[in-house]
């Protein structure tokens, strides 16, 4: 959009601009130019500051008021620089000097368009992220379930540390991702760490960084991962696996909301929640010494406890065929169910692996079956042998 009260203006500027491939509106006055920022879908507005009426700077202030973030680039005259300045002040993202060089205007057009449709995908991108992470997209529609999305809700809402406890493979991943997605920290990071995939010497480094020359093979500085979460959620998956010593360390962070790197003298602010998982009897571990009371009183603020899915088979169909969804689309299939045999075989399983264990099934016979309906045929071993004997009981 270009705004000038100028019509020879007005004219020359929309002539070198279409003949680069732009679509060009014209406007006289900023009072217009408003009205079609609001209605038209628009990559910048170039204007002139000197407008009758309402200026050019006015014009970019009503836009931020109304949260508009289309790049506004200013025309001031020659010689009058101190205007170029204040709206580069009040949030222009460029300035042109009158008469305007077509080359420079076509450069400055080119990089305020870029800007803006990075900031568009950018929020596009960040929205789908959401999306995809959102506890919607978890799957149930067992009471267990819905209990369990309403608390997460709530959750999401405050700061307070999380505990999720559940067996391997229920998904407690998913629901730390969707309290962080749904929380106020969702535009901030969200880092996963497994506690029980790094030695005691390793984990510390990584949880909490490390001065270069602290250790052998530290040959530089490492910004340690609640670090890098600032301002954003950390995730501590298997926290029953913390040793004793980086359990103790881990309590003074939550306590003073600083850290230390391995082999530094100064402590660092942060800001980040935490959420915790665990497989294990936290309670039972605190009785044997294996863990400690006050940092598990530290993390356990809230507890969601996620049931093994022998416990919510009602959720059994709709996982399966979430599931089958997915499996076709990666593998360009078309199986529309599976046999009355199969989802009762799926019923009576016990699933020690959980969804993670159906998930790889259905991947499995996705991927092995020629027809449309998945037969017994296409099921693992076990599961196989586990129907017969219950057939053969019956």
């Amino acid at each position: 959009l270009l705004v000038d009260d100028e019509a020879n203006t007005l004219k020359v500027l929309s002539a070198i601009l279409k003949k680069s491939g732009y679509d060009v509106y014209t406007s006289r006055t900023a009072e217009e130019a408003m009205d079609r920022v609001s209605r038209l879908n628009l990559d910048t507005v170039i204007t002139d500051y000197r407008l009758p009426g309402m200026s050019g700077a006015e014009l970019l202030d009503a836009m931020k008021e109304k949260g508009c973030r289309i790049p506004v680039v200013m025309l001031t005259a020659y010689g009058t620089i101190e205007k170029a300045v204040d709206a580069m002040r009040r949030g222009a993202f460029n300035y042109l000097t009158k008469p305007v060089n077509p080359d420079e205007l076509l450069t400055v057009a080119r990089e305020a368009v870029e800007k803006h449709r990075l900031m568009l995908e950018n929020i596009s991108l960040k929205s789908q992220l959401k999306e995809r992470n959102s506890f919607k997209n978890i799957i149930g529609k067992s009471h267990v379930m819905q209990d369990i999305f309403n608390l997460i809700e709530t959750v999401s809402k405050s700061n307070s540390n999380v505990m999720i406890i559940g067996e391997s493979g229920t998904g407690k991943e998913l629901v730390a991702r969707a309290i962080h997605y749904e929380s106020l920290r969702a535009n901030g990071s969200f880092i996963p760490i497994d506690c029980a995939a790094l030695p005691e010497d390793l984990l510390e480094s990584e949880l909490f960084g490390h001065e270069k020359g602290s250790f052998t093979g530290a040959y530089e500085q490492k910004t340690g991962q609640i670090e890098l979460a600032n301002g954003g959620t950390v995730f501590l998956d298997e926290i029953g696996e913390l040793s004793l010593n980086i359990q103790k360390k881990f309590l003074r962070f939550l306590q003073e909301r600083e850290i230390l790197r391995v082999g530094g003298k100064h402590r660092i602010k942060v800001d980040v929640r935490i959420v915790a998982a665990t497989n294990r009897d936290l309670e039972a571990e605190v009785k044997r010494g294996n863990f400690r009371e006050d940092l598990f009183y530290r993390l356990n603020v809230v507890t969601i406890h996620i049931p093994p899915l022998r416990e919510r088979k009602e959720d059994m169909p709709l996982l399966v065929s979430h599931f089958l969804n997915k499996f076709n689309k990666a593998n360009k299939k078309a199986i529309t169910a599976l046999d009355s045999e199969v989802m009762k075989a799926f019923m009576d399983y016990d699933w020690p692996g959980n969804i993670r264990e159906l998930e790889n099934v259905i991947e499995r016979a996705v991927v092995l079956c020629p027809t449309d309906v998945i037969t017994m045929k296409y099921l693992p071993k076990s599961i196989r042998e586990m129907h017969s004997v219950d057939k053969g009981a019956s």
